[in-house]
């Protein structure tokens, strides 16, 4: 009876380092009204998982707590008033509140799809958050055109390797900035220039870029600026430091970092990419759901090629 009642899921009960991180029985959730029950096949890690347990996200997410939001599974059961799936289909997207590191987790139906069929679990649990992330960062906020270029600082992370191939799909010219051991695999997502910054400052290459996206963040933001045409767009996807007053100075447009609920049809359009070989998704790392401490050590430290992700079904 506990076996049906309950699951393994990773939790923490405080903030801190990846040691707190416990992989412990839990109740099993219910789908409620217009949710689906899904059994997780794989998690995609997000630096907000690890920033959220670390403390830097404050007290918005109640403890004790269930880190992961993208998910790769198979519906388990359907809630009232829940139409768009059946039982035992393969579907993919993103939680509504987390939860994602378990057996089971519900989400509401209106952020999933049905999982592309050219991708496995692992793959398809890789793609929601980051690849979301870069076309709104790009398209909503960037406004990027064909034929103009964009610089995206970090361009060999999750939503960087997705962010050079989407801007590349648009028709714009990729200038993609990553330490020197990434240059080829920038090359390989198609960039069509590399920038190593441990060797050339990006205060050296002013006036190039109509968009900069910046996955990176930090105190060092204002070396992005610089980079930019006058009137052009600087679009965040994690928080740094930029000066109001430089970017007035430049007439830079700096926008705010945007928290995105990702919609069925962004899930769809997506995935159909990736049915047509437009988009590829490159993991850096696997690990099983036991040792999610693994998994976010590795997204800690900022050296990720591509995406890492828990595995719960082999």
């Amino acid at each position: 009876m506990a076996d049906v009642e309950t699951m393994k899921a990773i939790r923490y009960h405080s903030h801190g380092g990846p040691e707190v991180l416990e992989l412990e029985r839990v109740e099993r959730p219910q789908a409620a009204g217009g949710e689906v029950l899904v059994k997780v096949h794989a998690i995609g890690v997000n630096p907000g998982d690890w920033q959220i347990r670390s403390g830097l996200a404050g007290d918005t997410f109640p403890l004790p707590y269930i880190p992961g939001w993208d998910v790769s599974g198979v519906v388990a059961a359907v809630g009232p008033d829940a139409s768009l799936y059946r039982e035992g289909e393969a579907v993919y997207g993103m939680t509504a509140n987390s939860g994602a590191c378990a057996e089971y987790v519900v989400i509401p139906e209106s952020q999933l799809a049905r999982k592309p069929e050219s991708l496995s679990h692992l793959q398809a649990a890789a793609v929601p958050m980051s690849a979301f992330t870069a076309w709104h960062a790009l398209v909503k906020q960037g406004q990027l055109t064909t034929g103009q270029t964009v610089l995206i600082h970090g361009a060999s992370g999750g939503v960087g390797h997705f962010a050079v191939q989407i801007a590349k799909l648009l028709g714009a010219k990729v200038i993609g900035v990553a330490s020197g051991r990434n240059q080829a695999f920038l090359r390989e997502l198609g960039a069509d220039e590399c920038i190593d910054y441990t060797v050339t400052p990006l205060t050296q290459l002013p006036g190039i870029a109509d968009l900069v996206l910046d996955t990176v963040g930090g105190p060092e933001g204002d070396t992005l600026l610089a980079v930019l045409k006058p009137g052009g767009r600087l679009v965040p996807v994690t928080y740094g430091h930029y000066s109001a007053d430089k970017a007035a100075e430049l007439s830079i447009d700096v926008q705010d970092v945007r928290l995105l609920q990702i919609a069925t049809a962004d899930l769809e359009r997506i995935g159909q990419w990736f049915d047509e070989d437009r988009l590829r998704v490159y993991i850096d790392t696997v690990v099983p759901l036991e040792e999610t401490r693994q998994a976010h050590e590795r997204s800690e430290s900022r050296r990720a090629r591509g995406k890492i992700v828990v595995q719960v079904i082999p």
